[in-house]
């Protein structure tokens, strides 16, 4: 559905956010996780036509995303996480909006927003900023477009509204979709987001699903330090640590000891996941 080729941006020269970098992206719910100012959200605005790669291509659906092709953009939907919303209420909104998107449902919105607890008569200027983020995804949603890009949607919502977003997604979801959810929040998505892409500076450090990763890697919790770790993090019941799986062991994916393990060890992450068994 997106396929990243040979691609270079930069704010200045002499800083590339990304140098040349090729991946692709499929049907998922992908969680796009990195550091503060690795190119998050530059990503999503260059998929979505709002920045254009300086050299290489970005192609969503077929289409230049640069050039924002009208039928590329009524199959794309992209949820910043800051924005502002005119003083109407969501019922008017959705009424003015979702004419661009053909396969919206009302049927599904009004569902998504009964999950939430709002009522689409609400003016959006007289919500908080959680009603109006809640609002906001419900119509995400309900597009049902090919491809949807969500930055940090659970900043702003608390804890019973987390996991109605996480049913919400889980509920619209399906193998011909690609949920790109770009978080810090990673244990609010913990069982949620697969594939995985983890961004560094000027590079895709990681880019697989949860079985490929939990294939290559193993996930521990012990009362006692493990030796020969690429990461190991002390908890008030043991340690938490990743190792390579050299005895293709099971072991059940903690995204935060995932993103530690390969920052440390980068050179490590790319022999293991470029190597075929």
């Amino acid at each position: 559905m997106v396929n990243i080729e040979n691609l270079r941006f930069y704010y200045r020269k002499s800083k590339p956010i990304f140098d040349h970098v090729s991946f692709e992206m499929k049907g998922g719910i992908y969680g796009l996780l990195g550091e503060n100012g690795v190119g998050k959200t530059t990503l999503l605005h260059i998929i979505s036509g709002l920045n254009f790669a300086k050299e290489g291509r970005c192609e969503v659906l077929g289409f230049d995303s640069s050039m924002r092709n009208p039928k590329m953009m009524n199959q794309m939907y992209y949820l910043p996480e800051e924005f502002i919303l005119p003083a109407v209420t969501i019922k008017d909104y959705v009424k003015a909006n979702s004419a661009f998107y053909p396969n919206f449902s009302y049927e599904q919105f009004d569902s998504y927003l009964a999950n939430f607890h709002l009522e689409n008569d609400l003016r959006l200027t007289e919500l908080s900023f959680g009603q109006k983020k809640k609002a906001i995804i419900a119509y995400a949603i309900a597009l049902n477009t090919p491809i949807t890009l969500l930055d940090e949607p659970t900043n702003g919502l608390d804890i019973p509204s987390k996991a109605q977003f996480r049913k919400v997604i889980a509920s619209a979801f399906d193998e011909n979709k690609c949920i790109v959810i770009s978080t810090h929040q990673v244990r609010d998505l913990e069982n949620l987001i697969d594939p995985i892409i983890i961004l560094d500076r000027n590079q895709v450090l990681l880019n697989n699903s949860v079985a490929e990763i939990t294939k290559k890697l193993l996930f521990s919790y012990t009362t006692q330090k493990p030796e020969d770790t690429l990461y190991c993090e002390q908890t008030i019941l043991g340690y938490t640590s990743v190792s390579e799986n050299k005895y293709k062991e099971e072991s059940s994916l903690n995204i935060e000891a995932l993103f530690n393990a390969v920052v440390m060890n980068k050179g490590k992450m790319k022999e293991l996941f470029n190597t075929k068994d």
